[in-house]
């Protein structure tokens, strides 16, 4: 019997949703990928329930390149609960101690600031790292608790810091991927002596791009009853904004032939090493990602069909 045809339509770009409190990542990239009536769709990394914010989204040929936005850096808007430490380290867990909170904002901000830089955190059991082939977070469900190896992660910065309500810290945090804010705002509470967990948490950015252009599902579903498919095609991002902040290298016709066969190839227009986003010069057209080799050539990584 034939491969049975997925449905649905070929789109290719990126959707940046403003996911919405008490909704799954997955459950969120479902609802997207239905109003677009998208044949393929996948997420650039998991956000709580509790959290809401940037999910860039993406369909057809972007999601080749999603991997490159779970790599990359984010920004968060945080406000932490002090005083009440919760079995999942956010607001939705069950209570698991209660302490005084004797703090002062300077004190605050001096806690925070031994935070930046390169850190170690332990991964809370409530996460979707996977032990033996199993999340975390099911585990902890069924009761059960595993070593965790600590993790290297960068914090980059931390900003608009504030003590309000005397039991109650917002700030913003940019850092690199991998970062687990409930950590943070534990290891937080423990430095303070008094306990925390995340009260509200709102990604604000993810890689390149910016929190003004997030869009609610609620918006898009106006947008769409407005003008239909045509008017919500329109606010995909084009595959190449995923790799925006990578050198760029405009390849010949003859050489962006053969990358396109897999081969490498010699460009004198290129950086020393590392990951390049490739585009054809004479349209102009994003070609994908490669990477320099010590010989100089670039190979392709991976390129839009």
């Amino acid at each position: 019997m034939g491969r049975r045809r997925r449905g649905g339509r070929n789109l290719n770009g990126i959707l940046l949703l403003d996911k919405s409190q008490g909704v799954t990542s997955n459950g969120a990239l479902q609802m997207a990928k239905k109003m677009f009536a998208a044949a393929k769709a996948g997420h650039t990394g998991s956000l709580d329930p509790l959290a809401t914010g940037m999910l860039p989204i993406c369909f057809g040929e972007a999601t080749k390149f999603s991997q490159f936005l779970l790599d990359a850096d984010k920004r968060y808007q945080v406000t932490a609960q002090l005083g009440v430490s919760t079995e999942t380290g956010d607001a939705d867990g069950e209570v698991r101690e209660t302490r005084p909170v004797e703090v002062t904002e300077a004190r605050v901000l001096e806690a925070l600031d031994r935070f930046l830089g390169e850190i170690e955190q332990v991964p809370s059991m409530y996460s979707a790292i996977k032990h033996n082939g199993t999340p975390l977070y099911k585990l902890a469900r069924e009761g059960i608790t595993v070593e965790r190896k600590p993790r290297r992660v960068t914090i980059h910065e931390i900003s608009d810091a504030r003590l309000e309500e005397g039991d109650r810290v917002s700030f913003e945090v940019a850092c690199s991927k991998g970062t687990y804010v409930r950590s943070l705002v534990e290891d937080l509470g423990e430095m303070l002596g008094c306990g925390a967990h995340v009260a509200a948490l709102r990604r604000l950015s993810a890689g390149p791009y910016p929190a003004e252009r997030m869009l609610t599902l609620e918006q898009l579903g106006e947008i769409k009853a407005a003008g239909g498919f045509e008017a919500i095609d329109e606010l995909l991002l084009p595959l190449s904004t995923s790799v925006a902040d990578w050198p760029r290298v405009a390849l010949g016709e003859t050489s962006a032939y053969y990358l396109r066969q897999g081969q490498p190839v010699m460009t004198s227009d290129r950086p020393l090493d590392g990951w390049v986003s490739i585009y054809e010069a004479s349209t102009d057209t994003f070609m994908g990602v490669g990477e320099v080799l010590e010989d100089g050539r670039i190979a392709p990584r991976r390129l839009v069909s």
